[in-house]
């Protein structure tokens, strides 16, 4: 299943991570099942979160949101440099983000 969001969704939560600190980074091991796990506690506790590809990754920013998206069921919000957001709507969390 793959999550589509428009253009006024995905504006609304890249300026709601703007202050987000980054809570993963992906480094030289590259993406990990175990990576991947922790991405998805990470946005079902949060929703939505913020990545940071280091220099000694395999991947471009690009690829690995594209790759960690995919694998997660989440939404790709926003790539920069070496940073993304990813956003998936929680299955359990009762205040959940209203898009």
């Amino acid at each position: 299943m793959k999550l589509e969001l428009t253009g006024k969704q995905r504006a609304r939560l890249r300026s709601m991570a703007n202050d987000f600190d980054t809570i993963f980074q992906i480094g030289k091991d590259g993406i990990s099942d175990e990576t991947v796990r922790q991405v998805c506690f990470a946005l079902e506790a949060r929703e939505l979160i913020k990545l940071r590809v280091l220099d000694t990754c395999p991947y471009t920013s690009r690829e690995a949101a594209e790759v960690i998206a995919e694998r997660s069921d989440a939404a790709v919000v926003s790539v920069v440099g070496s940073r993304f957001v990813l956003y998936r709507p929680s299955k359990t969390k009762k205040d959940k983000i209203e898009l």
